[in-house]
């Protein structure tokens, strides 16, 4: 009897010992896994400054290895080819990524909320949509344009968008100097404008405007993806992310001033005190679960309804969202 007992206490110690092990060695190759992060400059990265800069610090458990990118372009062709595995995008653009790949990437966070303003020099009083009856409106190509656009049909104001300045720097830069009379302009870039010429007001507020007709707080841009793959291999390593970046966000709102300072040391915005007087206006957020997916999808249909190529051609499935349990 006093054999059994010792041989079954031995094979239950062996088997804990065994469990250690394997959960050490797990721990030691998820610290060597290289996680491929990528993220945009401007709003759409702002809220990952804080993480990239624990991770030059070593203060992740993960190996996050960042990428600053100014192209959307270049980091949707890092998640097709398996170079990046997160990535921070806009929401269009992520949808498209989606369509594209027949759901090979998956949204895992909401991190902006709308961060359009119009922009005028005072030649044209606008107190309201409806006031730009009949205007020409500056505006960046894609998403800006799509949106201004679906505030309109949903108004019934009929309005000419102007594209030519495609990239919000080129438009900022026009309506800094006096060329331009309306413009829809995100930020920073609206904070830039307004430092340079004190004749430009900000007249109208799109996200205001958007949650007058639409679902309220459903005008996101921004957003973070992963790779499908990644994602279901790597489980645990995803959810330690989405706890990182939560606490990246958060430091937005806790610290301004410090997180300003992240976002120029980062390069994902070059002057810290710009980013710091337009960050209260940004609308950064995190999102994650059944919210994201709720405001994400009213956000492209509406899209849909008024640009369906805006979003890929078609409005995603419920497996676009990758909720974790």
């Amino acid at each position: 009897m006093k054999k059994r007992f010792f041989l079954l206490t031995l094979a239950l110690l062996c088997a804990g010992l065994l469990a250690g092990c394997g959960s050490a060695q797990q721990n030691a190759l998820d610290a060597e896994l290289p996680i491929r992060v990528y993220t945009l400059n401007g709003t759409t990265g702002f809220g990952m400054a804080g993480l990239l800069s624990d991770a030059a610090e070593g203060k992740t458990a993960l190996n996050y290895r960042f990428s600053v990118e100014s192209d959307p372009s270049v980091v949707t062709a890092a998640l097709v080819s398996g170079d990046c595995d997160i990535a921070a995008l806009p929401t269009n653009a992520a949808a498209a990524l989606y369509n594209k790949t027949e759901g090979q990437v998956q949204v895992l966070a909401l991190n902006t909320r709308g961060v359009l303003y119009l922009v005028t020099d005072g030649s044209v009083p606008v107190e309201q949509l409806s006031d730009l009856s009949g205007q020409v409106v500056c505006a960046p190509a894609q998403n800006p344009s799509f949106i201004l656009s679906a505030l309109c049909q949903a108004n019934g104001v009929e309005l000419s968008i102007d594209n030519r300045f495609a990239q919000p720097a080129e438009l900022n830069t026009a309506v800094a100097a006096g060329e331009v009379p309306l413009a829809v302009l995100p930020e920073p870039m609206v904070t830039v404008a307004l430092s340079q010429n004190p004749a430009l007001t900000v007249a109208l507020d799109l996200s205001a405007e958007w949650d007058k007709v639409m679902e309220p707080g459903s005008l996101v841009q921004g957003c973070v993806v992963v790779r499908r793959d990644f994602a279901q291999a790597h489980p645990a390593e995803l959810a330690r992310f989405l706890e990182d970046y939560g606490t990246s966000v958060a430091l937005l709102s806790e610290d301004v001033q410090a997180a300003a300072q992240k976002i120029e040391a980062a390069g994902i915005f070059p002057k810290a005190a710009v980013a710091a007087k337009a960050i209260p206006n940004c609308n950064i957020c995190f999102v994650t679960g059944e919210d994201m997916q709720r405001q994400l999808s009213a956000f492209l249909q509406a899209m849909f309804d008024t640009a369906p190529q805006s979003i890929g051609g078609s409005v995603p499935g419920d497996d676009f969202y990758c909720v974790l349990k």
